[in-house]
């Protein structure tokens, strides 16, 4: 049964008041390696049917892997009993409709295949020359998966979108493995990955690292490579849902009630926004919830989406808002988009901004962020792979790991200086978010808490 057949053969079968369907066809390919060798590869294929029965208001939610067409009754019928079961739903709303079906709804599900790595792996093979001619060890892996969402429903919805994602995590270590380095980069089809080059940053890191300089904790000028920039702020993005803002819960609340909208968080004209159009980190025009949240309705299946900012010249312009949240607050309708794009006015790569430090610390890549305080967002974790002492436009030497405390909202108000964006790949985030295009910032006293033994 293809997807589309099992959306269509679903929707026949509820009886409760209104129906939803999400389909999702994954396939994944993959490659692992270590020490210079591949070590295994392999392609793997899933399937996740969610049926949402609506009953009144009440809200019924099964969600099954592999289902196998004689098990589809089965399914819907859980469903549509869990309606009937269910107190109403405080956000229910009408179900969206009139929304043109997709074009390709109807074309077959091609899935991706470890021919995918067809120019990627022989550039892999000579990276890995190169590494054991100079005395390196790369880690690490590639990973593409193309997902396939079939959205359907009683209010005739016929959507879909077909969502490639890759990602590299590559990591370079010393023959005595006691210098390590690490950089990511995504990708929609590994056709525009440049190991060579990857190989030859991480080659220059390990270089800085051999001579070795030991710091106390502190307040330091830090400059934020845009990976470490992306899981700041992919955090505060996470953060910003609208109803916790509204109970006082976050950051974004404002003392007194209400939320923060329309405060100014940043002096540099900063812009924090989402695109499902933006070129080379497009994602689902639509909104596609599989279950109920504070932050998504399951009710706003299928409303389209379109360009957020969510910060605008430094001010916060947007919350991640459902139609219902939006009542509430008496904001615009802005759901949550998979991508992430912060820009400032700056121009300068992360290379011509450490050329014009006279001291401070240049970062790698930060790890195991988790809060301290939502209401202030405070997070605190460990910077990892590789912190660098800048001194007079020059990196001089490595220096020890430390634990940060900071908040990424307060952050913003302290940046001095935002270089140019790209596309990155934030390291604490990328099993959940990858698509994101950040640019590195110069912080004048970034709060390295503590001296971290982490390596």
């Amino acid at each position: 049964m293809t997807p589309q057949e099992m959306v269509e053969r679903a929707l026949e079968l509820s009886t409760a008041d209104d129906c939803m369907v999400v389909v999702d066809d994954s396939s994944t390919a993959n490659l692992r390696f270590a020490g210079n060798t591949l070590t295994t590869n392999g392609v793997a294929r899933s399937a996740q049917l969610t049926v949402i029965s609506i009953a009144g208001q009440g809200v019924g939610v099964v969600s099954r892997a592999a289902v196998r067409a004689e098990q589809l009754a089965d399914v819907v019928a859980a469903a549509d009993a869990a309606a009937r079961e269910a107190q109403p739903a405080e956000d229910a709303r009408p179900l969206v409709s009139g929304v043109p079906a997709s074009a390709n709804w109807a074309d077959p599900v091609v899935p991706t295949e470890i021919g995918v790595f067809g120019e990627f792996a022989p550039a892999l093979g000579e990276a890995f020359s190169a590494a054991e001619a100079g005395g390196r060890r790369l880690y690490g892996f590639a990973e593409h998966t193309l997902t396939s969402t079939f959205l359907g429903s009683s209010t005739g919805l016929r959507l879909r979108h077909d969502q490639p994602t890759g990602r590299l995590e590559l990591n370079a270590k010393s023959a005595d493995l006691k210098r390590s380095a690490w950089t990511g980069v995504a990708t929609r089809d590994f056709a525009d990955v440049d190991v060579a080059a990857l190989d030859a940053s991480l080659a220059m890191r390990l270089e800085w690292a051999k001579n070795r300089v030991d710091l106390p904790a502190g307040r330091y000028e830090t400059l934020l490579p845009p990976s470490a920039v992306a899981d700041l702020m992919i955090y505060a993005y996470w953060s910003s849902g609208a109803r916790d803002a509204l109970d006082g819960r976050t950051v974004y609340s404002k003392r007194g009630g209400g939320t923060r909208v329309g405060e100014r968080l940043a002096p540099l004209p900063l812009t924090l926004a989402s695109d499902p159009a933006a070129a080379g980190i497009g994602c689902a025009p639509f909104v596609v919830t599989r279950s109920a949240g504070r932050e998504s309705s399951v009710f706003d299946n299928g409303l389209p989406l379109e360009a957020t900012e969510w910060i605008s010249g430094g001010t916060l312009a947007a919350l991640r808002q459902t139609r219902y949240s939006a009542e509430l607050s008496g904001l615009a309708v802005t759901p949550d988009i998979d991508n992430l794009i912060m820009r400032g006015d700056g121009g300068r790569s992360l290379t011509e901004m450490i050329a014009s430090t006279e001291r401070g610390l240049l970062l790698t890549c930060l790890w195991y962020i988790r809060t301290v305080d939502p209401q202030t967002l405070l997070v605190t974790g460990l910077t990892r792979d590789g912190v660098y002492l800048v001194e007079n436009g020059e990196v001089v030497g490595e220096v020890n790991n430390f634990r940060f405390n900071e908040s990424p909202v307060d952050l913003l108000g302290r940046i001095s200086e935002v270089g140019a964006a790209e596309q990155t790949l934030p390291r604490e985030w990328n099993d959940y978010f990858t698509r994101a295009v950040m640019p590195p910032v110069r912080v004048p006293d970034f709060n390295m808490s503590t001296v971290s033994q982490a390596s």
